[in-house]
């Protein structure tokens, strides 16, 4: 393998605006009142003398596909790297910004739902203190380039050291029941419980950096949950991964950047739906309602307030810290090779009986609320009925969804990415099947097109498993585990090449 210099740069620039903002999420309008933590985009510019890399984490719900062709578009405008070679991805947080872009699945839906109801949608009021979602759009292309352009112009020579650790923070947040059906956030005290759903990942994927001098300058942490505790929130906020990063600090220095990656989660949550702690403060959310909601657990804190953001991002930054001081690193080789392809996937198809009984729900809705009171941004299940009709009109001309595949190869491990909530099962297919040593996976990267559910979640239904809640279905999840398998595949058989 080579051994070549590599060359490592980073950058960490806010994203926090100095106006309060809408905040994406939850199906519902919410706007910050005031910023708990800081939210930022982290980047990490790696490159040698036959390749690059360019990874690139941010504190939002998701990055959309044109919101990714504005930031490269700029990048490439001031003399930045290849723009095909830049990972951009999300840490899933509800706390974050919403922008407004074109391609929104979501937005689609609602304006479809003008063609069925009476009523238009309440439309914010407008506010010289809140950032709109146009201006939220332009402020995060530009931060985002931003950050990209200083890793890229501060590469220095420096190495790399891979390590694996362990923390229990992400688990199943789908619930089975004796019939078969599922439900996400399912209430687990029903005696008609039967299982979660899925399982769990425990596993950390850790990459610790060094400068040329040996000096640690930051981290990646690749773990199976998203940054959702705080998620009901009316506050600006990077969740867990802030504290995350202030306890690294303290322990590292003020220098010392966190590379956060989300690695399959689409089925993940950072609660326990076993040992069932109820929010300390109200929560509007019928979902997370409880037959014994206000039984005394010996568990957790809540997972959906500050004092559950703190011990996730302390057993985190724990792990980070204990692997690093027991010495449980190795240098990685300088071999980089970076492939980039556009893969089609089938869209997961709606049947005309499905569209039919959707029209129905949405029109018997329309009918049963006064118009008085109506406002159908707070009404979730209209949305599901809505992108059912929008995927049936889509699919006669839209039959496939093309994405873009990252992989990566560092030494003897390797990266692959998904633009998905991708459920935890087809993140443990890869990751058993691949021939690397390591195997890090980063969802929500290249564009953000909702959940990717298994078969067995389809079966058992509801949200993160419904027609309208991604693009693709369990056929096109089980395409990309080959595709992925297969790309990670040729990377280690070109090392066989160059060794004859």
């Amino acid at each position: 393998m080579s051994e070549k210099t590599m060359r490592i740069g980073w950058s960490e620039v806010s994203i926090t605006p100095d106006k309060r903002v809408g905040l994406m999420g939850q199906f519902i309008e919410r706007i910050s009142e005031y910023v708990e933590t800081e939210v930022t985009v982290t980047t990490a510019a790696i490159s040698t003398e036959e390749d690059c890399v360019v990874f690139c984490s941010c504190d939002l719900v998701g990055v959309s596909s044109g919101l990714i062709a504005a930031v490269r578009e700029k990048t490439t405008a001031r003399g930045g790297p290849d723009p095909d070679k830049i990972i951009i991805s999300a840490t899933h947080t509800h706390t974050s910004l919403q922008y407004k872009d074109g391609l929104d699945t979501l937005a689609f839906s609602s304006g479809l739902l003008n063609r069925y109801l009476p009523y238009k949608k309440a439309e914010r009021t407008e506010s010289a203190d809140i950032m709109g979602e146009d201006e939220a759009f332009d402020f995060l292309a530009e931060r985002i380039a931003q950050g990209i352009l200083l890793a890229w112009e501060n590469r220095k020579p420096g190495t790399l050291e891979a390590a694996f650790g362990r923390v229990a923070v992400g688990m199943c947040r789908r619930v089975r029941y004796l019939d078969g059906h599922a439900l996400m956030w399912g209430d687990t005290s029903r005696e008609d419980f039967d299982a979660l759903e899925g399982g769990s990942d425990s596993g950390v994927e850790l990459l610790y950096f060094r400068d040329e001098a040996g000096a640690l300058t930051g981290a990646a942490v690749n773990l199976s949950c998203p940054a959702q505790v705080l998620e009901h929130r009316l506050f600006l906020s990077s969740d867990y991964w802030g504290r995350v990063k202030r306890r690294l600090r303290e322990r590292f220095g003020e220098d010392f950047r966190v590379l956060a990656l989300c690695a399959p989660a689409g089925d993940q949550c950072p609660r326990d739906l076993i040992r069932w702690v109820a929010p300390e403060t109200p929560v509007s959310d019928p979902n997370i309602t409880r037959g014994n909601g206000r039984l005394r657990r010996r568990a957790d804190p809540s997972m959906f307030d500050r004092a559950g953001a703190d011990t996730v991002g302390r057993r985190i930054a724990d792990e980070v810290i204990g692997v690093w001081e027991a010495g449980e690193h190795e240098p990685t080789d300088a071999l980089l090779r970076h492939r980039v392809r556009q893969l089609s996937l089938p869209i997961r198809r709606v049947t005309a009986s499905q569209r039919d009984e959707a029209e129905r729900r949405i029109r018997e809705a329309a009918s049963a609320m006064e118009k008085s009171n109506f406002d159908y941004c707070d009404n979730a299940e209209l949305y599901v009925y809505a992108g059912t009709i929008a995927r049936y009109e889509r699919q006669a001309f839209e039959p496939e969804i093309t994405i873009e595949l990252h992989t990566v190869r560092i030494g003897d491990f390797v990266v692959s990415t998904s633009p998905f909530e991708l459920f935890l099962d087809y993140g443990n297919r890869i990751r058993a099947r691949s021939p690397a040593a390591q195997t890090f996976l980063i969802q929500l990267a290249g564009g953000s097109l909702g959940y990717l559910p298994t078969a067995r979640a389809e079966r058992g239904g509801h949200y993160s498993a419904y027609v309208s809640s991604g693009v693709a279905g369990h056929e096109g999840g089980e395409l990309l585990v080959e595709e992925a398998l297969r790309e990670i595949g040729r990377l280690f058989e070109e090392e066989k090449e160059w060794e004859k």
